[in-house]
Order: C-alpha cells, then sequence, then structure tokens
C-alpha cells in the first residue's frame, strides 16, 4: 500500500457523510480488461496451449494467482505459478507501455473528486509494478492511497483490500464508495460493509441492497456518490 497524502474526513458544507471513493484499476478506471485477456491469450499460445473464450469471464476481475492458476489447469501448460505470474506481467506492462485509455467519464469524475478533496483511493488486485505503470499515464496525484493485489495477503474477492484502504484513510467502511466492475470486486467491496457502484466491464452484474448498477462512469458524480451514503 502506498499513500502519498493525508486524508481529510470533516463533513461538507452540505453535510455529506461520504468519507472517501475507492476505485477498481481494470475495467473501471481504465479499459484494460481486453488487454488481460489479449495478454493470456498471446503467453499461452506461446505455450502451445490455445485458451476458449468461454473462460474469459472466469478469470475476469480476479487476482493473479486465480486467473492464471486456473488457466494452467484447464490448459494443462507445463509452467509453474511463478513463472507463469512473471511472463503474463512482463507482457502485460509492455502493452500498456502503448498507452492506456481511460474508462469514459473517468477523467471527469476523478478531477471532480480532486477538485473538492474526496479522499480517493486505488484498489486493484493488479501488482505494484502493473499499478505504477498505469498511474504513470492516469497521474499519481489523483490518489491519496494505492493497495495492490500482492501487497494484502488475502486480495478479492476477501474484502481484506477495502478495509486496508479505509484503515489508511481512517475512515468507516460503511461511509465509503467503491466503484467496480466485476462480480469478484463487488463481492469484495460488498463483504467490507461500504456502498457499490457496479459497472460492468465482461460480465453482467444485478442490482442489488447496498448496491447501484450503471452502465458507464459518466453517470457517477460526487453528488450521486453521497446520495448512496445519506
Amino acid at each position: 500500500m502506498t499513500s502519498t497524502v493525508p486524508a481529510s474526513l470533516t463533513r461538507t458544507a452540505e453535510g455529506a457523510a461520504l468519507q472517501a471513493v475507492f476505485l477498481d484499476m481494470d475495467g473501471t478506471l481504465v479499459d484494460t480488461e481486453g488487454f488481460w485477456w489479449d495478454v493470456e491469450v498471446e503467453v499461452f499460445a506461446d505455450l502451445g496451449h490455445r485458451l476458449d473464450e468461454a473462460w474469459r469471464e472466469v478469470v475476469v476481475g480476479g487476482p493473479m494467482t486465480r486467473s492464471a492458476g486456473y488457466l494452467m489447469e484447464a490448459t494443462g501448460a507445463d509452467v509453474t505459478l511463478d513463472e507463469l505470474t512473471v511472463l503474463l506481467n512482463d507482457r502485460f506492462e509492455k502493452r500498456i507501455g502503448r498507452g492506456v485509455p481511460l474508462m469514459p467519464g473517468a477523467a471527469r469524475l476523478l478531477a471532480e473528486l480532486r477538485r473538492h478533496e474526496i479522499p480517493t483511493a486505488l484498489v486493484s488486485a493488479s501488482h505494484r509494478r502493473i499499478i505504477d505503470r498505469v498511474l504513470d499515464s492516469v497521474g499519481h496525484h489523483h490518489f491519496g492511497l494505492t493497495v495492490a493485489g500482492d501487497e494484502v495477503s488475502r486480495t478479492k474477492p476477501h474484502p481484506e483490500p477495502y478495509l486496508t484502504a479505509a484503515q489508511g484513510f481512517g475512515a468507516d467502511p460503511r461511509l465509503c464508495a467503491v466503484i467496480e466492475d466485476t462480480a469478484t470486486g463487488v463481492a469484495a467491496a460488498e463483504a467490507a460493509g461500504c456502498r457499490v457502484v457496479a459497472v460492468p466491464s465482461v460480465s453482467p452484474i444485478a442490482a442489488a441492497e447496498g448496491r447501484v448498477v450503471v452502465r458507464s462512469l459518466e453517470e457517477v458524480n460526487l453528488t450521486f456518490l453521497r446520495s448512496l451514503i445519506n
């Protein structure tokens, strides 16, 4: 976990109770879920295996150990998990070096949160090396704190990443809003007790108590996020 600025959790003039906003990265903030699948396809092709498109929904949004482990078992590839993790991260880092596209509405939302001094964290199952490379494009200054998948003992769908973010800001998870694009991330945020905005990327996510589903970040602004808490 990295933290660069102190959090301010004072209430605003409007009396809003929202204490912090946490965003997932791949597929939520940046349009890279397709990148990961392309990289997985390429790496396994190099290993002599063809991935079934149906497996994409199984591995989306999961930690590297889970997705890589599933694909190893499904293909029978002769590679260790540690070796495969290096191959995937190396190939993905090379891919995002050519540019990282933001999801529609992401730049506007990040600017609004920063303008209103809302403590904002990036919480991802991706490894630290990948997060830092993505933030070189997106802007490290948008986030007071970042939590990487290889910095927690239990990553998504376990609540630890979001509980870690809340603790880092000294915030009550019940007064934090999370934006996620996969069922795995939604499960982690809800288990932490946060309010959730789901923006499905690859697989559909149903609305539920304490969870709102939107089509795009273009539908999300600070007023909307505050309304989840009040």
